[in-house]
């Protein structure tokens, strides 16, 4: 069931009236029952492998909290992380480990038979899987108590507005919320619809209408080439965005009506002005994630310069695989943590020329150029993300190089690539509306504050309009199949 199919618009109302309606005592276990139904209706066997994962990481920490000796204690978690993950690489890795070991082995001219089933990647599985695990190391830790009652427990992992794309929480924050009872409250529940128009407004309007674009350029690009690439690639940096903050914002819209709290998964990243700016902005829920439970454990920077940067490497390699069993994820996780590696090196140079040349870092103008360089190194890397196989993005690079066909910037020839001239207006508004909104917000300011201490009138008519702007023009309709999104594939 997907966040902009009509099926959602009427079991979402549902799961909220009833919720408020039944006994506090009880609430939970409503919850939990649509969370399962909400998941279901993708494959009603994809719920086998989250009951697994579920009771693994549920036994797993009553088994640390009564373990006599830390090595109990690291076995249980180690059984934790084995299962689990084993689960996550055969039905995401397998056919990727195979294809690789015989990509090594044809060098030799040998090859590892290769099954000829097909595993279909059950959806949200990295999602919840990281989840589960990151309360396995905090009950490990003893930052947190284990849960005792299963059925809790097992709504915490399957929330189904965070379930299948984020953001990942953690344990000393949902958990604890899943434990509460719930009355209905006006002002969470006002806040959570007009943070909800906010994400369809992401995702329909803009997202939505940018993936027609770049599905066109990238579906041809042998074609297309040149300029084309470079304005396809562009807009796909909008269009990621859209699409997964839009995911987000939605899920925590709806969490808020429901009562629950989750965390920002995304803050202004375009505004960065560095790399590692943009991954304390971007999919906060992971990189934190890989932040507290990798690159910390694996010695984070305490163990010297040399050992910082091959766990930046690390991480970043692991990221990409985090997204996607191919070699082109891979290679955009490694692109990114060489940037993070030459960042780090080059920090004292760039600190140097600042004082030699006079150079203000905090400048309007100093800003604006590295919020600039970092959105084309991040576009840049968008790329390997995007294309179909690595040799399809090396010869986009390529071509992004000869700029033959300059002139199709202002001779209309981009508005027959899926859009019209009028669509293409409303894209164009609808991105410059997204970087308002994200440098208000970048500058303290949250439009969706300003409007709720608005009075009445004015709320509606805010409310009004932008529903009825995302009616007109976002994509969807009679002849439209509502679109997945993007991290649902992952």
């Amino acid at each position: 069931m997907l966040f902009n199919s009509y099926s959602f618009l009427v079991f979402f109302p549902v799961v909220v009236l009833i919720h408020f309606l039944l006994p506090k005592k009880v609430q939970y276990l409503w919850l939990l029952a649509t969370s399962y139904y909400f998941y279901m209706n993708w494959d009603a066997r994809y719920v086998l492998l989250l009951l697994f994962s579920t009771a693994v990481t549920y036994a797993s920490g009553l088994i640390m909290e009564q373990a006599q000796t830390d090595k109990g204690r690291k076995m249980a978690v180690a059984i934790s992380f084995v299962l689990n993950i084993g689960v996550l690489f055969f039905f995401k890795y397998f056919n990727f480990a195979i294809d690789s070991v015989n990509l090594v082995l044809s060098q030799i001219h040998l090859s590892v038979p290769k099954p000829d089933f097909q595993l279909l990647l059950p959806v949200g599985i990295s999602f919840y899987t990281f989840q589960a695990l990151s309360y396995t190391m905090d009950v490990y830790r003893k930052e947190i108590t284990a849960e005792r009652n299963f059925f809790k427990y097992a709504l915490f992992v399957s929330f189904f507005p965070q379930l299948v794309a984020g953001p990942i929480e953690r344990s000393k924050n949902l958990l604890k919320q899943v434990n509460k009872t719930y009355r209905f409250d006006y002002d969470k529940m006002r806040e959570g619809l007009l943070i909800m128009l906010w994400g369809y407004f992401l995702k329909l309007v803009v997202a939505d209408r940018v993936a027609i674009v770049v599905n066109t350029v990238y579906g041809d690009y042998a074609q297309y080439g040149g300029v084309y690439i470079i304005v396809a690639s562009v807009l796909f940096a909008f269009q990621i965005y859209c699409d997964f903050a839009g995911y987000s914002t939605i899920a925590i819209g709806a969490a808020e009506i429901l009562g629950f709290s989750l965390m920002e998964n995304f803050n202004c990243p375009y505004f960065s002005l560095s790399i590692g700016e943009f991954w304390r902005r971007w999919h906060i829920s992971l990189s934190s994630w890989f932040r507290d439970y990798l690159y910390i454990p694996l010695g984070g920077n305490r163990k010297g310069t040399t050992r910082k940067y091959v766990n930046l490497m690390i991480v970043f390699l692991v990221s990409g695989l985090w997204h996607g069993a191919a070699g082109t994820y891979v290679v955009w996780g490694f692109i990114h943590g060489v940037y993070q590696v030459i960042g780090g090196l080059t920090k004292p140079m760039r600190n140097q020329c600042n004082q030699i040349f006079a150079l203000k870092p905090d400048s309007i103008g100093h800003k604006a150029l590295s919020a600039l360089i970092t959105f084309i190194l991040v576009d840049f890397a968008w790329i390997f993300f995007r294309a179909e196989s690595l040799s399809a993005a090396i010869e986009m690079i390529k071509s992004m190089v000869h700029l033959g066909n300059i002139s199709i910037l202002w001779n209309g020839a981009l508005y027959d690539l899926g859009i019209g001239f009028k669509s293409f207006l409303v894209l164009m508004f609808g991105i410059a509306v997204l970087l308002f909104a994200d440098f208000m917000k970048y500058k303290g300011i949250q439009i969706r504050k300003v409007i709720l201490e608005q009075e009445l009138w004015c709320r509606w008519l805010c409310y009004l309009s932008m529903a009825l702007f995302i009616l007109v023009f976002g994509i969807w309709g009679g002849s439209y199949d509502a679109a997945s999104f993007i991290y649902f594939q992952f």
